[in-house]
């Protein structure tokens, strides 16, 4: 249980000691403390568009988050730049920003009648007057404005040049025609940026990563398989072959005075708000239902509130799979945005003996999510969509194309594409 009336110097104090050192380099969307919640980079004005800016677009990235406490607190963030792999690649500030790499979070409001305080921060990127001068992956890194050595949360961001033509396609797999889908990626000229890009359309510069939705587990490296014509294809190889997986699962906690969809109780003591999910099934061997789902993402929403986003409550949601023993030889996870599609003790489902049921509570924010469970096997490999979910060739699967250039005089990965297929 939580104590609601912080003071603001313990607060202050279990908030730094709880971030991570700069010094741990974290190239992937975390969180360092408990008392961040809902952090979203999205599109400025489109909270449903990934955080992907054109290079010369006019487009700008919306950060928020919350602190639960009703103090607020000075933020910063920096912003830096990674090759491919999402690995810091040395870039000095001055070779791939006009402006400063580093600001301030000063916007924020209070919490406005609920049981759990908290500010919700906002900030635009890359701020008034500043410019990305280069394409490539970015890593957003907040901290406390007094202790730039702490990290409280990563946040990471693609920008693209769009300097050539990409067409993805998704069909069944040949050889697993009802379980799987193959994904096939094709690059063209681009008569009008090409040229003026400088890119060398030949496939020891390129390499072109496919992730489906938003997982970061299973994200392939797709081989050159042959030229048509002028086209480079990445096609017909083992890495172009996805599980089918299943449609999200998804529960909907926008009004906690009833009852909603996949919610079975909402309960209130001590102060706080706990929620009951209906329990989950295992699905893989039902045959398939399709459910319209966010693909792993969630909304904030209230319904009965004038403005979600500062009257949405916080709830303790518990989640429950019923099985008659545990998995052998891997581990069981909440999969999608509300747990950063990350593979930790924050999504790790454990095992409950007396219940017969793998059992996990999260605090959430209200409004609508999707996730999925997946089993994934100890020593960090590939999770596996087959063991609960189920895998069908119907799923409609989100696949997004990353396509990096590396030229022979270029210093850095630029990313030169970005599509998406379903």
């Amino acid at each position: 249980m939580k104590v609601f009336n912080i003071i603001s110097t313990l607060f202050s104090t279990l908030l730094f000691l709880s971030a991570l050192p700069l010094s741990a380099q974290v190239q992937k969307d975390s969180i360092a403390t408990e008392f961040i919640r809902t952090v979203q980079l999205t599109l400025y004005g489109s909270e449903s568009q990934p955080p992907v800016l054109s290079l010369d677009g006019p487009h700008r990235l919306q950060l928020a988050f919350d602190e639960l406490t009703d103090q607020s607190h000075s933020f910063k963030y920096r912003i830096s730049h990674c090759d491919a792999q999402w690995q810091p690649d040395g870039l000095e500030p001055f070779q791939y920003l006009d402006g400063f790499e580093e600001g301030y979070i000063n916007d924020f409001e209070p919490s406005f009648t609920t049981l759990m305080p908290y500010m919700h921060y906002t900030c635009t990127l890359p701020a008034e007057y500043t410019r990305f001068t280069v394409s490539g992956n970015y890593l957003l890194t907040v901290t406390p404005d007094d202790r730039p050595d702490s990290v409280l949360f990563t946040r990471r961001f693609r920008v693209t040049e769009q300097a050539i033509d990409a067409t993805v396609t998704v069909a069944r797999a040949s050889d697993d025609i009802h379980r799987s889908q193959e994904v096939s990626v094709f690059l063209d000229w681009n008569k009008q940026r090409s040229p003026r890009s400088g890119v060398l359309l030949q496939p020891q510069y390129i390499k072109v990563f496919v992730q489906q939705n938003g997982r970061l587990d299973n994200i392939r490296q797709l081989p050159f398989a042959n030229y048509s014509g002028q086209t480079l294809c990445y096609q017909w190889r083992p890495e172009n072959v996805f599980p089918g997986g299943n449609s999200f699962r998804f529960f909907d906690m926008s009004n906690l005075r009833a009852t909603m969809y996949n919610v079975q109780r909402v309960d209130y003591y001590g102060g706080e708000i706990f929620v009951a999910l209906r329990p989950d099934e295992d699905r893989s061997h039902k045959n398939y239902s399709p459910v319209e789902a966010l693909n792993g993402g969630y909304k904030i929403n209230a319904r009965d509130r004038n403005n979600p986003v500062l009257e949405s409550e916080y709830a303790w949601v518990n989640f429950s799979l019923p099985v008659e023993r545990p998995y052998l030889g891997g581990a069981v996870y909440i999969v999608g945005d509300l747990t950063d599609w990350l593979f930790n003790d924050e999504s790790r489902m454990d095992y409950n003996p007396d219940y017969r049921a793998y059992t996990k509570r999260l605090e959430l924010k209200q409004g609508y999510y999707s996730y999925q469970l997946l089993y994934r096997p100890f020593g960090d490999r590939e999770a596996l969509t087959s063991t609960i979910e189920g895998d069908h060739h119907a799923t409609p699967n989100l696949y997004t194309a990353y396509v990096y250039y590396r030229g022979p005089n270029d210093t850095y990965d630029r990313l030169i594409q970005v599509r998406q297929a379903r």
